[in-house]
């Protein structure tokens, strides 16, 4: 009984199996070619404004961005620091096919998180977030400005309360280079 049991279960997962082999593989819907841009490793040089996040100051980013699972997202990588202080963050990029539109999830090493919406119209991306940071929810906004190059561009951020009066959170410069040789 135990074999016959065992025999029958295993010609199921055969089965089970072949079945999923047969069937074809599926691909990325080919909006995701636009955040195929961001591939590569970028640096970033600007200034956050003194306001409800803090005093502000200078800061330079560097960020890698790859395809990932398939080609179906895109993540970024973020390090840097902000007044002297070392910042990390991870960005994990998609398109959603049902709303048709770009999606944005991301963490930080600070314990903050943003969750929104992407739009990219030509060569202009605009970034519209919920942010939590130290226990409280900001709205943000960010418009990021890619050169005809595509190579670099201008990056604007905005943060609110209350969704209806933005404050600048920051401005930077942003330059796709080659990654520093590890040492």
């Amino acid at each position: 009984m135990k074999r016959t049991i065992a025999l029958l279960f295993l010609l199921v997962f055969c089965f089970a199996t072949a079945m999923q082999a047969q069937a074809p593989a599926p691909k990325p819907d080919p909006e995701l070619m636009k955040l195929s841009v961001l591939v590569g490793h970028w640096t970033w040089e600007g200034e956050w404004k003194p306001g409800p996040l803090g005093p502000g100051g200078k800061f330079t980013n560097e960020q890698t961005c790859r395809m990932i699972l398939g080609g179906f997202f895109l993540q970024c990588q973020i390090s840097g620091k902000l007044a002297g202080a070392e910042t990390r963050s991870l960005e994990i990029d998609g398109y959603d096919p049902v709303n048709k539109n770009f999606s944005t999830e991301g963490y930080s090493g600070d314990g903050s998180r943003w969750s929104g919406v992407i739009t990219i119209t030509g060569n202009t991306w605009t970034w519209a977030d919920k942010w939590a940071v130290a226990g409280k929810q900001y709205r943000y906004k960010g418009t990021f400005v890619l050169a005809p190059d595509l190579a670099s561009g201008t990056y604007k951020e905005e943060i609110s309360l209350d969704g209806t009066t933005w404050t600048p959170l920051g401005e930077s410069r942003v330059t796709k280079t080659k990654p520093a040789p590890k040492k």
